[in-house]
């Protein structure tokens, strides 16, 4: 095969066979495709698009370019879960100790936050001496004993997807649906749970800006879920403003905390009952009333609560040590209700505070961030607490000027719908 001839097939939007898919991504990671070439393909990619066949085959292709994890060796019904990334989401945090506790198993491999859209993995790693480099063998045994565990992905899960995502990075071509749809989903068939939840953000602080390319790329990835065999659920959600109260790593690790014990914004509620129930409305087939006394149950009881402390222990976390920057308080300057708190201002900002990071292996600073003290559909005099701001840095007024930019005020009640869409 010719890789010009591949790249010039695609640029004029020909379908390209398996073979040829398999030629480029093979050759690519074995140093025989250079940058160069692999770039051109990717901006044919992102122009042309692809076929779902065709994205069914690059996802193929993908996934066996690595390392696989035979999660077979856990015993019980397995539930990943992914989110294309937005500004407050710990759902993560919250919903693997729930599912563990209902006796669900939750094994997830997690990455770390770039730009202004935190990572799983730097919010639970708050928690010092709290390991996320676990063996396969450890990860495994972990969840057979309670259930759930949360690390680090493998160095070479899904090779082809960490070379192919960092010169997507550097050349413009990753908002591109075949090739997002295909890098989410070779991760996530690679690990073999039995059903993969996906909340797929849409809104200023999300990947997705609109509802349209939201729903296509949920409609891609759940049919090649379906193409492996794989109950796989999508949930669109909107991010225009923040989910919860707390951005930050500590703060969103204890946010995570206070759900468990039974406090919660409304809007972080309903994300994490709506995954929850329809895990196990799938798998058990009960209605989402019977779902939602059960989820209930588990957090009343305190049951999830010790599920977390049992996964934060099992890790060799200490679940005391979270700490808090310095505070500031900001009163709002106008009166009104909330309309909107922009996600992707006040994800920047976190950033700017030192809880994010512009590039992979910058350092973060797991103590700052913000805590929204009103919400969206909340009255607010002037005068009133807004925002604590938490920083070791000085902070200057360009920061307190971006936060109070980030809100829009009404002279009535008004507030987005979070839940636009289920593609299942």
């Amino acid at each position: 095969m010719n890789v010009v001839d591949i790249i010039e097939k695609k640029r004029d939007g020909g379908e390209l066979t398996q073979s040829e898919i398999e030629y480029m991504i093979y050759e690519y990671i074995n140093g025989i495709i250079p940058d160069y070439q692999m770039s051109a393909f990717l901006m044919a990619v992102y122009f042309k698009g692809m076929t779902d066949e065709e994205v069914y085959n690059l996802t193929k292709t993908m996934i066996s370019s690595g390392d696989m994890v035979d999660l077979s060796l856990i015993n019980g019904f397995k539930v990943d879960k992914h989110s294309t990334g937005g500004v407050g989401d710990k759902v993560t945090l919250i919903i693997g100790p729930i599912l563990a506790s209902l006796g669900y198993k939750f094994p997830k491999l997690s990455g770390r936050g770039l730009g202004h859209t935190g990572g799983t993995i730097d919010k639970i790693e708050s928690f010092k001496g709290f390991d996320t480099s676990l063996t396969i063998n450890d990860f495994i045994k972990k969840v057979n004993e309670i259930g759930i565990s949360i690390s680090g992905q493998t160095k070479n899960l899904v090779l082809a997807d960490k070379l192919l995502y960092a010169l997507r990075d550097v050349t413009g071509t990753v908002p591109s649906i075949p090739l997002i749809a295909s890098s989410i989903m070779s991760k996530k068939l690679a690990l073999g749970a039995d059903l993969i939840m996906l909340d797929v953000k849409v809104g200023s602080g999300a990947f997705m800006k609109n509802i349209d390319d939201a729903r296509k790329l949920s409609i891609t990835m759940v049919n090649i879920g379906k193409r492996f065999g794989k109950n796989v659920i999508a949930m669109i959600t909107s991010m225009n403003s923040p989910l919860g109260c707390k951005i930050g790593n500590s703060l969103e690790a204890m946010e995570a905390i206070e759900f468990l014990k039974g406090n919660s914004s409304a809007d972080l509620k309903e994300i994490c009952y709506e995954a929850v129930a329809h895990a196990l409305m799938i798998h058990e087939n009960i209605s989402k009333e019977e779902s939602v006394r059960r989820i209930d149950e588990v957090i009343k009881s305190g049951k999830a609560l010790n599920k977390f402390y049992e996964l934060i222990k099992s890790q060799h976390g200490d679940i005391n040590s979270l700490t808090l920057a310095k505070k500031h308080v900001l009163k709002s300057k106008e009166e009104g209700y909330i309309k909107n708190i922009d996600a992707k201002t006040m994800g920047i900002i976190s950033m700017r505070l030192g809880a994010g990071r512009n590039k992979l292996g910058d350092t973060i600073d797991h103590s700052v961030g913000i805590n929204l003290l009103k919400k969206p559909g909340d009255y607010v005099k002037a005068g009133e607490d807004l925002v604590e701001v938490y920083y070791n840095l000085e902070l200057r007024d360009d920061i307190t000027n971006s936060i109070y930019s980030a809100y829009t005020f009404a002279n009535t009640k008004y507030c987005d719908k979070l839940i636009l869409d289920i593609i299942k």
